[in-house]
């Protein structure tokens, strides 16, 4: 439509009746006169409202339905840390519960051999120290700890105490191989000497080049002078091979330590050395044998056999 002065009056009009229609319609209430002319409008356009309605509400769902999918993240999230945490809880009892066993096996060890220990826990490991086999302890000085102590566990020797700190100690693990201890045989009392090889067997030099030793056999720390650094009586290993002798001097061991080197928690550092040598006490029982099963075999004699003292006679 052309912008003409007729055109404009035109515009004027229709907004002045629309307003008086509005005003007709509000001042009428439930009896205006437009009323039948509305819901005529609404019977024409209530189909099209509806339709655009029906467009627009799936939108609306889909904004819904990912805020409560955003909801329902959150508490699946929330759920997932209670679950990490009750994990964590489990976790931590289950590794309390190896503490636990770890520090009575030590201590049943430790009243065994009438050792005085101060009981500490693995903090470091060597690899922050140097290429040396060692661990650092969450025991010093102020604890009692001295240079030259013997640390053993559960099992058997861990090592000797080499640094002392005012709360922490760094303990010489017996498989270095600087590690060098006096050893004694079970039962037939050979000494020698023990040397560690890193994830390798002890090597064990016997004294007695003639000495009979067999796979099995057992060795427990023959003790130093004035227990330093070295009480009597640990255990230290079992033997898994023997080299054949030579005739020489001394006779080689290797042996298996009763100690996991790679595994240590709760270790125990010896404080008080018993008053007398514990000998073989302190190892622990040996395996009893599996028993071999035995087969006995039972014939029973067949109806057609022959009597004692009669021969069948062929037919």
């Amino acid at each position: 439509m052309r912008d003409t002065r007729e055109s404009r009056l035109l515009l004027v009009l229709l907004v002045a009746v629309a307003f008086a229609l509005i005003t007709v319609d509000i001042r009428g209430g439930e009896d205006s006169p437009v009323d039948g002319a509305r819901q005529g409008a609404a019977t024409v356009f209530g189909p099209i409202e509806d339709g655009v309605s029906s467009a627009v509400d799936p939108v609306g769902n889909a904004v819904s339905a990912i805020r409560d999918s955003g909801e329902r993240h959150d508490r699946l999230a929330a759920l997932e840390k209670e679950n990490a945490a009750l994990e964590a809880k489990l976790g931590s009892d289950d590794r309390n519960r190896s503490r636990l066993a770890q520090l009575d096996k030590m201590m049943k060890l430790s009243g065994a051999g009438q050792y005085g220990i101060k009981g500490a826990q693995v903090i470091a490991i060597g690899a922050a120290q140097g290429f040396s086999w060692t661990i650092t302890i969450d025991a010093g000085a102020n604890d009692g700890l001295k240079r030259d102590m013997t640390v053993l566990n559960g099992d058997g020797l861990v090592g000797r105490v080499t640094t002392v700190g005012p709360d922490t100690a760094t303990v010489l693990l017996a498989n270095d191989p600087d590690f060098t201890v006096g050893t004694r045989m079970e039962k037939s009392d050979e000494l020698g000497f023990a040397s560690g090889q890193g994830d390798r067997p002890l090597r064990v030099e016997l004294l007695n080049g003639k000495a009979e030793i067999k796979k099995g056999d057992r060795l427990v720390t023959f003790g130093s002078q004035a227990d330093k650094p070295f009480v009597p009586g640990v255990p230290v290993g079992v033997v898994a091979r023997v080299d054949p002798s030579g005739g020489g001097l001394t006779r080689t061991l290797y042996v298996t330590p009763y100690v996991g080197f790679s595994k240590l928690d709760i270790v125990g550092v010896v404080v008080e050395a018993p008053k007398k040598d514990p000998r073989d006490t302190v190892l622990p029982a040996k395996p009893k044998p599996t028993p071999t099963p035995t087969v006995t075999v039972t014939v029973t004699p067949s109806a057609n056999a022959p009597v004692d003292g009669q021969i069948q006679e062929e037919q």
